[in-house]
Formats: C-alpha cells, sequence, structure tokens
C-alpha cells in the first residue's frame, strides 16, 4: 500500500477552502482531531496542574501527556521535554540560562542556515558578555553547508554551537552530528533547531548527538507551542533556573509563567497525527511515527523530484541552491521580479506561498538575493499532491 494523500486530506477541513496551501513555513494547515483536543481542552482542564479539583487532575494529565509525545517524536526522555508557548521564547530563556558559560573569552558558532530564533539569542548574549562568534557558512551554489569546517570553527574554546537540522528556505539539512561530535570533544554543547526538519524526518536526538533539540508544533500541523528537548534531563538541574517558581525542578526550571493546557492537549493530539500519516503503522507511538514519517519521506521524494522538473521549466526561474540532503523546501527568484509581486500573483491563483525576507534572512542577505527582491519559498505538506503542483507550474509559467 502506497501513501495515501487522499486519507490524509479529509483529515484537514480547511483544505475545503479552494487554496493550494505550499506555505508551510507559516504553519501547516490543522488537523480536525487537533482542533477537537483543543475545544475539549478549553471545556475540561484547568488553569493550574496543582491542586485535588477535577479539573487541576485533568490539566496535569494533559501536561505529562504532551510531555511524552514529544519525546516519543524526536526519541528522547519526557523528563527533559521543556513547552512553552513558542520555541523562539524558549530558546531565549535557554540563552540566558546558560549567559554564564558564555563569557569572555569563549567562543559561539552560529550558522548562516539558522532561522533567526536560533540565532538572535546567542548574539545577545555574546554581545553582553564578550563571547566571541563564528559562522558556519554554505556554499553559495548548492546553499549546503561543509562538514569540513566544524574542525576549524569550533575550538578549544567553544562552549556552544547552535545548528538548524534543515533550513526552512532553502531546504539543506547540515551534518549536526559532525559538529556536535566535535564540540563534544572541546567540552561544548549542541542546540539544534528542528523546525524546519519535523515532520520531514525522523528525529532521534540519540542520533543527533544534539544536547537540546527545539521545535515548533506548527511545523507539523500543531497548536502555537513550542518545545526544547535535552537529551540528558539531569543537566536541567544544573543550569540556572528561569522559573519564577524557587522551588521548580526539571523541566520546569525553563518554564516561565503557566501552561496552555487546552494547546498542549492539540499538541498530544498533532503529534499522534503524524504518527497516524500511514494507516498501516501499529505499534507504540514512536515506532509507530517511524513507519508514518519513512512513508511520508518516499511520498514526499517522488513529489519533490516532480515539483523540481516543474520549475527547470519555466523560464528566468532560478532556484537557490540544490543541496543534496535535504528537506521538500525550495526557493527560487524569477527573471529579477519582485518576490512580493510573484506570491501575490500566485495569490490571485489561490496558491498560497511565503514571499519577501523572511523575517530578514541571513541566508538570502550572504547571498545577495534580498538585495534584488527577495525570494519566493514553497515547501511540500502530508496533504500536498502532484495534481497542486502542476496547477503551480501553469501558474509561474502564465507570470509576466
Amino acid at each position: 500500500m502506497t501513501y495515501d494523500v487522499a486519507r490524509v486530506r479529509g483529515l484537514i477541513p480547511s483544505l475545503g477552502d479552494g487554496w493550494i496551501h505550499l506555505d508551510p513555513q507559516s504553519g501547516m494547515l490543522v488537523p480536525d482531531a487537533v482542533s477537537r483536543a483543543v475545544s475539549t481542552g478549553f471545556r475540561t482542564s484547568s488553569f493550574s496542574h496543582t491542586g485535588r479539583h477535577g479539573a487541576a487532575v485533568r490539566s496535569a494529565a494533559i501536561l505529562d501527556a504532551a510531555r511524552a509525545a514529544v519525546a516519543d517524536l524526536v526519541g528522547g526522555d519526557p523528563a527533559g521535554v521543556v513547552l512553552g508557548p513558542d520555541r523562539a521564547v524558549l530558546l531565549a530563556w535557554l540563552a540566558e540560562s546558560l549567559s554564564s558559560r558564555l563569557g569572555l573569552g569563549t567562543g559561539i558558532v552560529l550558522s548562516r542556515l539558522d532561522d533567526e530564533a536560533n540565532v538572535a539569542p546567542w548574539l545577545r548574549i555574546a554581545n553582553r558578555y564578550g563571547a566571541h562568534v563564528r559562522w558556519a557558512e554554505v556554499e553559495i551554489e548548492t546553499c549546503e553547508m561543509p562538514s569540513w569546517q566544524f574542525e576549524e570553527l569550533i575550538g578549544p574554546t567553544a562552549r556552544l554551537v547552535a545548528l538548524t537540522a534543515a533550513s526552512p528556505i532553502v531546504g539543506s539539512a547540515p551534518a549536526v552530528r559532525v559538529a556536535a561530535d566535535r564540540v563534544h570533544q572541546v567540552g561544548g554543547l549542541l542546540v539544534a533547531d528542528c523546525f524546519g526538519a519535523a515532520p520531514y524526518a525522523l528525529l532521534d536526538i540519540d542520533d543527533l548527538n544534539a544536547d537540546v533539540i527545539a521545535l515548533s508544533a506548527p511545523a507539523w500541523g500543531g497548536p502555537q507551542m513550542g518545545a526544547l528537548v535535552f537529551r540528558d534531563p539531569a543537566f536541567l538541574d544544573r543550569i540556572p533556573s528561569m522559573s519564577l517558581n524557587p522551588y521548580a525542578k526539571g523541566a520546569e526550571r525553563l518554564e516561565v509563567g503557566g501552561h496552555q493546557y487546552a494547546l498542549l492537549a492539540g499538541l498530544t493530539t498533532s503529534i499522534d497525527y503524524l504518527a497516524a500519516l500511514d494507516e498501516r503503522a501499529r505499534g507504540t507511538r514512536r515506532e509507530r511515527l517511524e513507519i508514518s514519517i519513512t512513508s511520508l519521506q518516499d511520498y514526499h521524494d517522488q513529489l519533490f523530484e516532480h515539483l523540481m522538473e516543474v520549475l527547470d521549466k519555466v523560464p528566468e526561474l532560478t532556484v537557490i541552491g540544490r543541496a543534496s540532503t535535504r528537506i521538500p523546501t525550495v526557493s527560487f527568484t524569477m527573471g529579477g521580479m519582485q518576490a512580493e509581486k510573484i506570491a501575490a500573483k500566485l495569490a490571485d491563483n489561490r496558491i498560497g506561498t511565503v514571499s519577501g525576507v523572511h523575517g530578514g534572512s541571513r541566508l538570502l542577505d550572504a547571498l545577495g538575493v534580498n538585495d534584488e527582491g527577495g525570494a519566493v519559498t514553497i515547501g511540500l505538506a502530508p496533504y500536498t499532491t502532484r495534481f497542486e503542483i502542476d496547477q503551480l507550474g501553469r501558474a509561474l509559467a502564465g507570470l509576466e
């Protein structure tokens, strides 16, 4: 049995709007089950998970279930799962907590491929305390990040590497494990931002050898929630606490303020949705995730190949980067036309894309793309079809 995209599309009511959604970087469409879980959570949970009231007990159960679901997504330990309103917020709190390790005489390695959420917090700390910042660069033609440079960039004073698992702009997937192994040799940490990688790859925190993984639930159709997963949960008790609770232990030490329990219920359901993308999947949730995401990858491999064939036939269209290891996301320019104009014309054909400078992308700045009007980014989703890719090709061919 092959991947049943028609069945998956039936799980997402908003696909009935008649649009072709090629903008998962702005958040994938939300499955109906997630919406229902959030609605039920608002009706039945409390604003606190402490106390003996029935609603508080249900909130506590929702919190535990969310930690377990996120842990299953990355092959981690629920005790190491920190939950919050957004991965950018959580990364900012993590940077504050680790700031005492990143003072004068230490080094931080950042990446041109990374989204600003995994760059700006570390730059603020470096500017405040004097840590030296070095940048991992990409090959201009392919947008691949050569792994050989990590040996030089990660020197004896390096204390932290912040690196994306996959670029949400050009799709390139750098060798996180190589960087992690190197920084561990000098006693440092690696923070991997998996915003772009989930749900396109089966994430395994041990295989990546990352100390911390950052996740964003909207990337796979979940609610506006973020998570950090620590490979060693005990590490959370060895770093300064950011919590307003002076007695906080473990993951709670980086959870500032209260939880949105209804959204946490939706987070758990969204991971269950990923685990059920392939209706043949059986076993534990982690085992079902492995089967479903592998099935999705096989489907996307064929669909992305077709997408590239379609784009290559469009006159004056230039794809930015062609990395050999990647996720099914691509950015392009077209004959000097402003990205906003391309996106607007595609929107006239009811095709949604991401356009412009992507919130000030350092990668597009470094490549000079933003100086020429920016790029349009498109990506595949679990519900994208071959027909929709053909529609995109026709719409692009008709642009003037």
